[in-house]
């Protein structure tokens, strides 16, 4: 239950560099990287609820650990895979639909920053949260 509550970006590492990897234009890249994104997380057992909002959506999302699910990145990319549980850890695993490529995602509190760690194509990312 570590994940509860609500989050907002600090910074970013490497973030527009995966974002190119992506293929996301550079405007939309520029955009991307100053989002500010908010999350606000709600576990309930196996059952997550994330809302995040950004200058650009808001979105819920609801998952169960283990189970498939459909995602559409805020440029419109569409992604299936599902989160599990490692160790304090989320990891996520998913398919992009237009290319079939992999794309993982892990969540990790540390100290008390949320971690997301981005990996596409060899290319690793990570976007950091503060308690908000």
């Amino acid at each position: 239950m570590a994940f509860n509550g609500t989050w907002k970006i600090d910074r970013n590492e490497n973030y527009e560099k995966f974002m190119e990897a992506m293929g996301i234009n550079v405007m939309k890249r520029k955009l991307g990287a100053h989002d500010n994104l908010k999350m606000t997380i709600q576990q309930d057992g196996n059952k997550f609820t994330v809302k995040e909002s950004s200058n650009f959506r808001t979105i819920d999302i609801e998952f169960t650990l283990g189970v498939n699910f459909e995602y559409s990145l805020a440029d419109g990319t569409e992604l299936t895979g599902s989160w599990n549980m490692e160790g304090d850890k989320l990891v996520g695993t998913f398919t992009r639909k237009d290319n079939g490529k992999a794309l993982k995602a892990h969540r990790e509190i540390i100290g008390d920053e949320l971690v997301q760690t981005y990996i596409y194509e060899g290319v690793e990312a990570k976007r950091i949260f503060k308690r908000g």
